[in-house]
């Protein structure tokens, strides 16, 4: 079986869809002959766009073995369904959330019912399936694949290893029961939310720590994007994943009755990350309901719980996928600050035990592995294949 995996997503750069479609690929070509036409950042985005429809045809015309493409992002494939020129071939997408329920009625009345088109779609989320069908997209042509993680992280740190770590960014670590929160400052993330409704109910001594992209200052981008009307800014800073949660954390952050408690250590080494997690007492995803976003999925939570950090999560969009409440981590109701606080405030006053911490991730290890998503998709793959 030959394959061509088409994916604007891909490393160098990161994110969450980056990685999945990286290990989608590099994983089948353990299964079955592959053949990629992705954006590695050698070229501007828009001559890879241009392009597309020509490489494709090339690609197959050079390689006739191939039988099936898949085309790792909704948004991509809205851009090649009206290729013509191989249609001749099975076709599939993965729908990873925002690509399903991007805010613009055009986009849902034109573009989205015609991924129908598409021999099968790939939902990487139970919420992200069931938002799909309520913009047109028929269940028959659904299936649910979650993404997987990887199993083999570090998960066991020294306290002089977060010690001299956390002093290194001017933090004087006594022992404080540590809270992390990591990934962009989008505001479906719910950071801002938490830490201006939850961490003043907050009791004890605690440390939130906040890793990932974030600019202490407005950047010229967002400069540019205050100028536009907001319904034109707001497409455009979800199409681009801008981080909209930038101003608003500048806002909280500058309250000197939060910021001892609370802290931006902005990007960090892997390991870095791995020692924090595994020190912590928990990694919190407080999403918040955002119109015309959504969290697909809910990577990083399966990547904290392999790491060792309890797993506090909103209960909403498709993390509940990722996190099995009690089997994995726990699911907090979105948007409910006393419910937050209360629950923390347990997990601040109940010393340095993790009692379900092992369980914890060896059930992550065991349900979300990468070669599990991989020969799930194969199978699927496989299925269209031996029907041609």
């Amino acid at each position: 079986m030959e394959i061509l995996f088409v994916s604007h997503k891909y490393p160098p750069a990161v994110g969450g869809m980056e990685k999945q479609s990286y290990e989608l690929i590099t994983g089948m070509e353990r299964y079955c002959k592959v053949h990629k036409i992705v954006f590695d950042g050698n070229e501007s985005i828009i001559r890879f766009f241009i392009l597309l429809k020509k490489r494709i045809i090339e690609t197959c015309a050079k390689n006739p073995g191939i039988k099936l493409i898949h085309f790792n992002d909704g948004l991509l494939a809205a851009f090649c369904v009206r290729h013509e020129g191989y249609t001749h071939l099975k076709r599939t997408a993965t729908l990873h959330g925002l690509d399903v329920v991007f805010p613009s009625a055009i986009y849902h009345k034109n573009i989205l019912p015609r991924f129908n088109r598409f021999d099968k779609l790939i939902a990487v989320s139970n919420a992200t399936a069931k938002a799909a069908v309520s913009l047109g997209i028929h269940a028959e042509k659904l299936v649910v694949i979650p993404n997987g993680v990887d199993t083999q992280i570090p998960h066991s740190r020294t306290e002089v290893t977060i010690s001299g770590l956390l002093a290194e960014h001017g933090i004087n670590y006594r022992g404080q029961r540590i809270l992390v929160a990591l990934g962009r400052p989008v505001k479906r993330k719910g950071m801002s939310w938490f830490i201006k409704n939850v961490v003043p109910r907050l009791q004890g001594e605690f440390l939130l720590l906040l890793i990932g992209a974030y600019q202490p200052e407005p950047t010229t981008p967002e400069k540019l994007l205050s100028f536009l009307p907001k319904s034109v800014s707001r497409k455009i800073t979800l199409f681009l994943g801008f981080p909209t949660d930038n101003a608003p954390l500048r806002e909280v952050l500058s309250n000197p009755a939060l910021n001892a408690r609370v802290k931006h250590l902005g990007k960090l080494p892997t390991g870095h990350v791995q020692a924090i997690l595994a020190a912590s007492a928990a990694f919190i995803m407080p999403n918040i309901k955002v119109e015309g976003d959504m969290e697909g999925f809910g990577l990083v939570c399966l990547e904290a719980a392999i790491a060792g950090a309890p797993v506090f999560a909103a209960d909403i969009d498709g993390i509940p996928d990722a996190i099995q409440d009690g089997k994995n981590g726990y699911l907090l109701p979105s948007g409910n600050a006393a419910a937050w606080a209360e629950r923390l405030n347990e997990v601040i006053q109940s010393g340095p035990a993790k009692p379900n911490q092992e369980a914890f991730r060896l059930y992550t290890e065991a349900n979300f592995s990468w070669d599990r998503m991989v020969r799930r998709y194969y199978d699927l793959f496989r299925s269209f294949v031996e029907l041609r």
